[in-house]
């Protein structure tokens, strides 16, 4: 009996290449065809190397970005800028998540093309019971869900913040630009923020977050970027001089940073369907493969029969919000000081001359190597 992973992104990618070298059965299902884009920062911090080279997918061979200091920007051009103390690098989502599906088919897992359409979990028989949107169904010991920010199994398994509707939108680039490559900028806009940030072959991603009523009042992503974004000096040099790659960028809608729980209906939850970090504070990658270190090593101890499900569930939850509590309300903490123009103005003026509270919301959202 197998171990089903919903989701194909780094978290459920990750939690795969682990528990496949532990030895057990996986089976991961992903609705999208590799490879393929995601909206993403595409920033990580340095926290995830040890895990990644442990699992055999060190990323050095996709020549990712060495990124070493922040900046962040105010609506109006203040700057502030501060040393990443671990450093981070940058890599697409495309060509990250594309090398994690290779060395899983080469470690020779089941992986599906399809859409779970419903998860149900039989006490009698202690399994799960996934149902695939072309009618198959799959039968597993323990189901993982890393499926990302939102997906109709939330409304099945009734999730709270899926009732719920969310305010924001994000839209992501790729361009080639004329910004140092150890650097990673953060730009103010009012109801927004943006990340740039270089990637792999001279690229830069270029992801920003802001409300559905801003592009609502503005009216296309294209008038929404002339009229707001464009008021930071930043920003606008970025529109004026930068070369976009693709012709329409990528979109999501209905990002929730909503609390949500680690665990729903027998069902352990991994990567951003655990809970999701602000985009401002540049960590929700590192987050999930962290998030699949944790899972993997829980449901090993269950298979193995070092633990029933009951402490499964429990010990996951508990070392879950050990992990990631206090990440996720510094995030939720930070977001609320930005986006808006005059106490981004505020802050940021404030941190240019406290630069020990820069490094401190910095270590609040990141963690240490593992």
């Amino acid at each position: 009996m197998s171990i089903l992973i919903i989701g194909g992104g780094l978290a459920g990618l990750a939690a795969a290449l682990d528990l496949a070298g532990r030895g057990l059965a996986v089976t991961l299902v992903e609705r999208k065809q590799y490879p393929f884009h995601r909206v993403c920062g595409e920033y990580i911090s340095n926290e995830v190397l040890p895990y990644l080279r442990r699992l055999g997918a060190d990323p050095a061979v996709l020549g990712p970005a060495s990124i070493e200091q922040l900046l962040v920007s105010s609506p109006a051009g203040r700057v502030v800028r501060a040393p990443l103390d671990l450093g981070g690098f940058g890599i697409s989502r495309y060509q990250l998540d594309f090398f994690l599906y290779q060395l899983a088919l080469e470690r020779g897992m089941q992986v599906e093309t399809a859409t779970v359409t419903d998860v149900v979990f039989d006490a009698a028989t202690d399994t799960h019971r996934a149902t695939l949107a072309d009618g198959r169904t799959l039968t597993a010991q323990v189901v993982l869900g890393a499926y990302g920010k939102r997906a109709n199994l939330d409304r099945q398994l009734n999730r709270p913040f899926f009732r719920q509707r969310s305010p924001y939108l994000a839209v992501k680039y790729h361009l080639r630009y004329d910004l140092p490559r150890h650097l990673i900028a953060l730009h103010n806009f009012a109801d927004g923020y943006a990340g740039l940030s270089a990637i792999e072959d001279d690229k830069y991603c270029f992801c920003y977050l802001t409300t559905r009523q801003n592009l609502k009042q503005h009216g296309t992503i294209p008038a929404l970027e002339t009229a707001v974004l464009a008021r930071n000096p930043f920003l606008a040099r970025v529109f004026e001089q930068a070369e976009f790659l693709y012709p329409q960028p990528e979109v999501i809608n209905e990002i929730s940073f909503a609390p949500k729980a680690p665990v729903e209906d027998h069902v352990l939850m991994c990567g951003d369907a655990a809970g999701l970090i602000t985009p401002l504070c540049g960590n929700g990658m590192a987050m999930a493969l962290h998030g699949a270190a944790l899972a993997a090593e829980h449901i090993h101890a269950f298979v193995r029969g070092d633990v029933g499900r009951p402490e499964l569930e429990s010990g996951y939850r508990q070392a879950w919000q050990r992990q990631f509590g206090s990440r996720l309300r510094v995030g939720r903490a930070v977001q609320r000081l930005f986006g808006r123009p005059v106490m981004s103005e505020v802050v940021i003026g404030g941190l240019r001359y406290w630069p020990a509270a820069v490094r401190a919301l910095i270590g609040g959202t990141h963690g240490q190597p593992f």
